[in-house]
């Protein structure tokens, strides 16, 4: 173990490799004193440019699978962004996946997150095998809403994008959830805990400081205190996170930007093909590249 700026890291504890050309770490560091898990994808060669992968809600970071992209949305990402000369960090935020050692899923916060991500990037910047001058940040759905404070927040990214980004929490998370939910929710204390059936059937709970994140956390002002390049993405078949949240980023933010919405849903259809992922990962590398330092 380590200790860089407070930063307290811990060793790898396997390392395998996913092809000739990149090995796969699961790495820890620590966000908040608890303890945040990662897989560390890096290719073959020189250090390469870094993008910090952030999943959704309910999700982990090897996130979403089917026949398409056997392991996961994110995991299927990382493999591309190798390929492409990106290294990558996929994280478990803190109460997700392995990262449940010093909290549950129901004490997960908006602003907990946000402090995991820039947790994630301050690890980044300790490490000897990637650029640290060149971090890349990728947010999923409620990812991406995450996404937009850690850029507006950790002045680090050198480009953002945002993948179907919760843009109105209130308006996300009460089709998800429900106005009987939500008002429960909302009337809920910061650590009293309300059970949830989800629409696709996982029962789980939420604290209310959860819903008091979903009154009060505002991606739009935080994207506006990102100046950097932004490339937004949106299917426009998406019915969980609305067409119109993209344009809402796009509109709060002041900088290089670009807008790039296909025909696809809040998964980029990866139940029935990979093709809209594929295309949606080479498009968020182009920007990337544009604007490499």
């Amino acid at each position: 173990m380590r200790i860089i700026a407070g930063l307290v890291v811990t060793a790898a504890i396997y390392c395998t490799s996913v092809s000739a050309e990149t090995i796969e770490t699961r790495v820890a560091f620590t966000s908040a004193g608890q303890e945040v898990v990662g897989t560390l994808a890096v290719p073959a060669g020189d250090p390469a440019p870094v993008a910090l992968l952030l999943h959704g809600f309910t999700g982990s970071r090897n996130e979403l699978t089917s026949d398409f992209v056997k392991r996961g949305v994110f995991g299927y990402t990382a493999d591309q962004l190798a390929k492409a000369g990106f290294a990558s960090l996929r994280i478990d935020f803190r109460g997700s996946g392995e990262s449940t050692a010093d909290m549950s899923f129901a004490e997960t916060t908006f602003e907990g997150q946000v402090a995991d991500g820039m947790a994630a990037v301050d690890y980044l910047k300790s490490l000897d095998s990637i650029q640290t001058d060149e971090i890349h940040i990728i947010g999923w759905s409620q990812g991406g809403l995450v996404a937009t404070a850690v850029a507006g927040r950790s002045d680090s990214a050198d480009a953002v994008a945002l993948w179907a980004a919760v843009a109105d929490a209130q308006a996300t998370f009460g089709g998800i959830l429900g106005d009987e939910v939500m008002s429960a929710g909302m009337q809920a204390a910061p650590d009293q805990s309300v059970e949830v059936t989800l629409p696709w059937g996982p029962e789980i709970s939420l604290n209310g400081a959860f819903f008091d994140g979903i009154e009060t956390f505002d991606p739009l002002s935080e994207i506006k205190a990102y100046d950097g390049p932004l490339f937004v993405a949106q299917g426009t078949k998406d019915t969980t996170v609305l067409p119109q949240s993209a344009d809402a980023l796009i509109a709060a933010h002041e900088g290089p930007e670009k807008m790039w919405k296909a025909d696809m849903d809040h998964v980029f259809n990866v139940f029935t093909t990979s093709d809209a992922l594929d295309t949606l990962i080479e498009q968020t590398v182009s920007f990337f590249n544009v604007y490499a330092d």
